[in-house]
């Protein structure tokens, strides 16, 4: 049971350790709404919200943390079924990215008020000690930075135009998240549940550690 639980515990811990790096540097080193142009159409542009992913911001942060916490213990859960049955190896990598990117987005939201001091567009934030920083446990806010401004929709277009394609600014554990959500659904579909969520068994026989992923 320990060996089938080195994959979930290796992508989730690395996962959770390049996200904070990557905030960490962002936060540490650039003033709020400060880019930095990589190409065109790639820029790392510091920004925070309260709210949702990608840049949303219309949910109350200990609202959404809770929230998130109960994302990550139902996934958690998953994870668990999926393990003790010996779902395929890439099952597992997708559910444990959801889990990693839930819970690198809850440690912004309940700790980065508590040991960061306030981003502002003419300065960096630095470390504090805990608890003087600019906000309390759970009013953290979430540190995104990745921006990808494609392209411009043409004037002429109705509702979108002049607006930047895929303008939202997201982090390394929103992608995570998406991308093991989307691989999920795309190449595990029969081994979920359609009502309950659980994980299923992709033909009447228990799967075993054999099964290929």
């Amino acid at each position: 049971m320990r060996r089938r639980w080195m994959l979930p515990a290796c992508v989730i811990s690395l996962v959770l350790l390049a996200d904070q790096l990557i905030k960490y540097t962002v936060k540490t080193n650039l003033c709020l709404r400060e880019s930095v142009e990589i190409t065109p159409w790639f820029q790392i542009f510091f920004t925070e919200n309260e709210g949702m992913a990608f840049g949303m911001d219309f949910i109350g942060t200990a609202f959404l943390t809770i929230f998130r916490l109960l994302a990550v213990s139902v996934f958690l859960r998953l994870l668990a079924k999926a393990v003790r049955r010996g779902l395929p190896a890439g099952l597992l990598a997708c559910i444990s990215l959801i889990v990693a990117g839930a819970a690198g987005n809850i440690i912004d939201n309940s700790f980065y008020g508590l040991v960061f001091s306030e981003s502002t567009p003419f300065q960096t934030a630095t470390l504090v000690p805990f608890g003087e920083g600019y906000g309390s446990f759970l009013a953290g806010r979430v540190v995104d930075m990745f921006y990808f401004p494609l392209f411009s929709w043409p004037d002429w277009m109705p509702l979108v135009g002049g607006d930047t394609f895929f303008g939202a600014v997201f982090n390394f554990a929103d992608a995570c998240i998406s991308c093991g959500a989307v691989a999920l659904l795309l190449f595990y579909p029969r081994y979920l549940h359609a009502s309950g969520g659980g994980v299923a068994d992709a033909t009447s026989e228990e799967p075993t550690e054999n099964t290929p992923a």
